[in-house]
């Protein structure tokens, strides 16, 4: 986290700033920086997410619930 102090002395420098064509730069940078790629989800992202007990867990519910067959559900 950015401690607060940098951001005050920052905050002070720029008010110190009477050139319109800084200004505009410290803007853009603002921007830019604020612009938050979207990262396309990838099953590879939740390689490791599980450990070997939740994902033998998570497989053997998925087993058990798919093996029942209701014959009523078909009608």
């Amino acid at each position: 986290m950015y401690k607060e102090s940098p951001k005050i002395h920052l905050i002070e420098e720029v008010l110190k700033v009477d050139d319109a064509a800084t200004l505009n730069e410290i803007e853009t940078l603002l921007k830019k920086s604020k612009k938050v790629k979207a990262h396309k989800k990838s099953i590879y992202d939740f390689v490791g997410v599980l450990s070997d007990i939740e994902a033998g867990k998570m497989k053997k519910a998925i087993t058990e619930s798919c093996e029942i067959i209701n014959d009523d559900d078909w009608k």
